[in-house]
């Protein structure tokens, strides 16, 4: 290096690269390299704003120094803000986001401009921890800041980092008073794809401090719970956790948060006993969507916390998208985004009739050309080819069942982690009795989500097919004591009936169908269900009426069944097939 060449001197580094770029370019390359010199441009605008300068900018990299460290944090933060707004524009599968790393160091110019030395390479190891939307700043930009910008920042811990001798500090720079990492969630003015939920600290009432443990408990089980649906974000234990011990109005506590929907709630304990109170708010409107209280004794206060994490849960998810149905409905379609096109297909869906599985279809479809990636898209789909099948609306049910199986198997590729697209592959894997799939998929489904109701609904379902009839009324009964408010509980209250009639157990199985019935008084097989067992029991003129009112829902749905063969023993279809027998049947 040439004396006079170079200069060393402290500098503010930002580093900033796209999250995702080697897959939009395989997907579009002219569209990603056009996005990427309009956010380039767009960020060189807010650089230039903080008194910083773009040193070089290779691949999909940015680089620039400042020689102020508030101004780079200030300039990251806002550089994310504006990113964020010009996603929105864009469909989601062309949306590209950045992550920022700042650093301050010491470091050597080149006559040309050109920076070296490890104040560059520490804030590069800065970008690669901060997440897609997130700014990472090391320890020595954090006690340059701290008291100086508006931001709060959050530490992450000690890092080691590659070709650094000693960890570094790591603070993620978040936005909203501290409540959320920047970018991760919008502010309240602009669009969520997919509203976000957020779990309040619950209230410990008891006024004894040692009970704190068991509401923070239950806060965290209910948080990690409602996560493992996928269907919407969930506000992180951090964010919420700072409105522990305030009594804040809900609706700014949601703004802040950048939520629609707050669960809330409290814990008194006296003697032996526990009363939990939860409430699920709609933010947006102020208005309660679901309430209840749990009473019960603590023997095991590790049972006690697991079941009612798990009802909260099992519960607040499907409320959550009868809302955001209804919401869906009524938006203008030039609005409308995947998530909407979603909750329009399951609206459709939960018509019941062949028409709405066939619209339902056009609309994941209108999901999925918007966000390709969007596995509960898929898993809709799926869905709508089960209803098909379930309800005999399909003249084509191998083509159907193909269909079933080609879009739940998409939706667990796209999503391997997420329980409704394995519950789907089970179900896929059931009607060409694929058994032990179905069985693996169905118990991975509520491996991911111990919540999903209708996981075990349909695993039990599964169970009671292939012989083992008592550990599948087990899982039944326990996915309807989970979710009692299912729309669906229907079909599934059936389902229960049939393996209670298949266990020769035909009261309870009389009982359950009536309860089916009781819900959904249109749903054929509850009636033939019922008919069923009441023949078994030999009440034959209730048998008769019974059948009689399956025909008049679906005319002919009992003659089709004398070819159902649902069990893989042919004894228990021989069986089912007997009761009709005694009704002349």
């Amino acid at each position: 290096m040439a004396q006079g060449t170079s200069k060393r001197k402290l500098a503010a580094i930002l580093s900033a690269d796209v999250v995702g770029y080697s897959r939009l370019m395989q997907d579009d390359d002219a569209a990603t390299v056009a996005t990427l010199q309009e956010y380039r441009a767009a960020i060189a605008r807010v650089i230039d704003r903080h008194s910083g300068r773009v040193v070089n900018a290779p691949g999909d990299n940015i680089l620039a120094e400042f020689p102020s460290a508030v101004e780079a944090v200030q300039c990251a933060a806002e550089t994310q803000k504006v990113l964020e707004g010009r996603n929105l524009e864009l469909p989601a599968e062309r949306r590209m986001e950045f992550r920022i790393g700042v650093n301050l160091g010491d470091i050597i110019e080149e006559a040309d401009g050109t920076i070296y030395g490890d104040g560059v390479n520490v804030a590069a190891r800065m970008e690669s921890l901060a997440t897609a939307g997130n700014v990472c700043i090391s320890g020595k930009v954090y006690e340059e800041v701290q008291d100086k910008i508006e931001f709060k920042l959050e530490f992450m811990g000690d890092h080691s980092v590659k070709n650094i001798a000693n960890p570094i500090p790591v603070y993620r720079v978040l936005s909203n008073g501290g409540q959320s990492p920047v970018a991760a969630i919008p502010s309240s003015g602009a669009i969520l794809e997919r509203p976000a939920l957020a779990v309040l600290p619950l209230t410990n009432m008891s006024g004894d401090p040692e009970q704190e443990y068991f509401a923070d408990g239950l806060t965290e089980d209910l948080i990690t719970a409602l996560a493992a649906w996928r269907s919407f974000p969930v506000i992180a234990r951090n964010s919420t956790f700072a409105y522990k011990g305030t009594s804040q109005d809900v609706r700014q506590v949601a703004s802040e948060l950048g939520a629609r929907y707050i669960l809330k709630g409290s814990v008194r304990k006296g003697g032996n006993r526990v009363r939990i109170t939860a409430q699920l708010i709609d933010a947006s409107s102020g208005h309660h969507v679901w309430a209840e209280k749990f009473d019960r004794d603590l023997d095991d206060v590790f049972a006690v916390q697991d079941e009612i994490t798990l009802r909260i849960a099992a519960t607040v998810e499907p409320a959550v998208g009868k809302i955001e149905r209804k919401r869906s409905v009524v938006k203008p379609a030039k609005s409308l985004v995947a998530w909407d096109y979603y909750q329009r297909g399951m609206s459709e869906l939960n018509t019941y009739t062949k028409t709405g599985s066939a619209q339902a279809r056009v609309l994941f479809d209108q999901a999925i050309a918007l966000d390709g990636t969007y596995s509960q898209a898929y898993s809709g789909m799926a869905w709508s080819h089960v209803l098909d099948l379930l309800l005999e609306h399909t003249p084509e049910p191998e083509e159907s069942m193909a269909k079933l199986l080609a879009a739940a198997q998409r939706a667990a590729a796209l999503d391997d982690e997420d329980s409704v697209a394995h519950l789907m592959l089970s179900i896929a894997y059931m009607w060409p009795n694929e058994d032990e799939l179905s069985i693996a998929a169905g118990e991975r489904a509520i491996e991911l989500n111990p919540s999903n109701a209708l996981a075990l609904v349909s695993l039990g379902n599964i169970l009671d097919l292939v012989g083992r009839t008592d550990e599948g009324i087990e899982k039944i009964e326990s996915g309807l004591r989970l979710n009692p408010r299912d729309a669906n509980n229907h079909i599934y209250m059936a389902f229960l009936g049939r393996a209670y009639l298949n266990a020769r157990r035909y009261e309870q199985a009389a009982e359950r169908a009536r309860k089916a019935i009781h819900r959904r008084s249109d749903y054929p097989n509850a009636h033939y269900i019922l008919a069923v067992s009441l023949a078994h029991l030999g009440l034959e003129a209730q048998a008769r009426d019974a059948l009689d009112a399956c025909n008049r829902i679906k005319p002919g749905f009992a003659e089709r069944r004398s070819e159902w063969r649902p069990y893989r023993n042919p004894a228990d279809n021989d069986h089912i097939h007997a009761g009709l027998k005694k009704i002349g049947r």
